[in-house]
């Protein structure tokens, strides 16, 4: 598992990019595919984290940023490998949608638990991509792995907007 400086030492101004999946379930383990690829352009006040599927226990990291970036595989109904980013309430909306695995639960469960303690990321995003397969495998299909630079560079993007004070 990747990650940087744990949340006691994480500065509340800076932004979390958090990576959910199981890495055993071929596409599903895009978000952490993602977080690996972002590790080598690390800079202060972006955390990374591997979040794999530890669910509600990720709640103080989220509490902890100001700015957050979710990465996962999610059906939103479009081809394999279709890489798509929800903001804000899109975002929430897409947590709450259909659900096809554990982790997805555990996000929308993320997101209203750090709602309603008025802790909830006011600059958030998800970047997803629409999964092929998710059976028990270690590698994801082409379409999905094919998608992994494009999840980079959205992932750069979204920092490039939602916390410019950390690319400075």
């Amino acid at each position: 598992m990747i990650t940087t400086p744990s949340v006691a030492d994480a500065d509340r101004s800076g932004c979390l990019v958090l990576g959910i999946g199981n890495r055993l379930l071929q596409d599903d383990a895009a978000g952490p595919l993602v977080i690996d690829r972002l590790a080598a352009l690390a800079r202060p006040g972006v955390r990374l984290l591997d979040g794999g599927t530890m669910g509600l226990s990720l709640l103080p990291d989220i509490e902890a940023c100001d700015a957050l970036i979710v990465v996962d595989a999610a059906r939103f109904g479009t081809e394999p490998g279709t890489v798509r980013v929800f903001e804000n309430e899109a975002m929430d909306a897409q947590a709450l949608g259909r659900k096809q695995t554990v982790h997805e639960v555990a996000l929308a469960d993320l997101l209203g638990a750090a709602a309603l303690q008025d802790l909830l990321p006011s600059r958030r995003a998800l970047v997803a991509v629409e999964p092929d397969a998710t059976a028990l495998g270690l590698s994801p299909t082409p379409a999905v792995r094919a998608a992994l630079p494009q999840m980079v560079a959205q992932v750069q993007r979204l920092l490039a907007r939602l916390a410019p004070e950390v690319l400075a």
